[in-house]
């Protein structure tokens, strides 16, 4: 899941500061009854939030979908 414009140009102004690596940024997220521990990977001038198919399946999600995604 791609991460708004603007949400990832604030990433990336602080991603120095909270990344442990490459950019990448550790996480919490919520979509829909779903909550898990993952991390922000940087692509494309985006942060993106990867999916794992369980999550996926339990949410009955599919490409394309519009959602909303917390992360703290």
């Amino acid at each position: 899941v791609a991460m708004p414009p603007d949400d990832s140009d604030d990433l990336h102004e602080i991603a120095s500061e909270v990344t442990y690596g490459w950019g990448v940024i550790p996480v919490r997220v919520r979509i829909g009854g779903s909550e898990w521990t993952t991390s922000l990977f940087p692509r494309e001038g985006h942060y993106h939030v990867p999916l794992k198919d369980k999550i996926r399946r339990a949410e009955q999600l599919s490409v394309g979908d519009e959602l909303q995604v917390q992360v703290w």
